[in-house]
């Protein structure tokens, strides 16, 4: 026999001003904030109550995907907001089908690496942080380095000798992506910290790389005995994209399109 249902006591004022005053107690604001408009409108067109409830239960979903949505973007530390939305697919020189292919996510949910090597300013850097807002709008977590980033992590933990719990906090994201490798040399603690994160990542995590060398070229940028062990883990499980052409940048400068006309 089923439970019968726990009796509610009946309104003693204004039951609109009730029941936002439940949605604070119940930590509701996104139905909080819809009650006001929604009420009216299901008296003046006779909603089933059924119907009111699964209106306002959709809103405070929507609302809390949306919420945690901004904070999932916020921690992902992306450093310019470049997407999708304002990347020329057909101006880049990755293949069509590899694009496709990546996009959809497949090899970061199976923890595989990528990594995208070419000269500055074919879109390496835009199509990598593009892949992490659109893992980021998947529900996935992501987070974003320069690999002198990871320098700095290294010397800051290694004071108390942390860094080790450190690598682990940092690999609880779904995608970790490091920037702009090869520009200049790494420095120690940076070539360190970059192996220590691929090491951790290895298998449990997926790494997306973008950097001006192959990554069979990180000897020429960082102690070569790191670099051999890292790339070792890095490319094991690695999908490998060269960008190759001029750079969009110089080529937009050249053209007069890097700025706004003077009047």
């Amino acid at each position: 026999m089923a439970a019968p249902l726990r009796t509610i006591t009946g309104s003693s004022g204004d039951p609109l001003a009730e029941a936002i005053e439940l949605t604070k107690r119940l930590k509701l604001p996104h139905i909080r904030r819809a009650l006001t408009d929604l009420i009216p409108t299901a008296k003046a067109q006779r909603w089933d109550p059924a119907e009111v409830v699964r209106v306002l239960l959709a809103e405070e979903a929507a609302g809390r995907d949306g919420a945690n949505l901004r904070t999932r973007r916020k921690r992902a530390g992306f450093p310019a907001g470049k997407t999708f939305g304002d990347w020329d697919e057909t101006a880049s020189s990755i293949s069509r089908q590899v694009q496709d292919s990546l996009k959809t996510l497949e090899w970061v949910t199976r923890k595989e690496n990528l990594c995208v090597c070419g000269p500055s300013g074919t879109g390496k850097s835009h199509f990598t942080e593009a892949l992490g807002q659109a893992a980021v709008e998947a529900g996935m977590t992501v987070a974003w380095f320069a690999i002198e980033d990871l320098g700095a992590l290294v010397r800051r933990h290694r004071v108390d000798d942390s860094l080790a719990r450190a690598m682990t906090r940092l690999i609880r994201s779904d995608l970790i992506i490091v920037d702009d490798i090869g520009l200049l040399p790494v420095s120690t603690d940076a070539a360190e910290g970059f192996f220590r994160l691929v090491d951790a990542a290895y298998e449990r995590r997926a790494l997306a790389v973008s950097s001006n060398l192959h990554p069979s070229g990180f000897d020429e940028i960082m102690p070569k005995t790191l670099a051999t062990a890292t790339v070792d883990r890095l490319l094991h499980h690695a999908h490998v994209v060269v960008t190759q052409g001029d750079s969009f940048r110089l080529t937009e400068a050249t053209s007069g399109k890097g700025v706004r006309p003077l009047h």
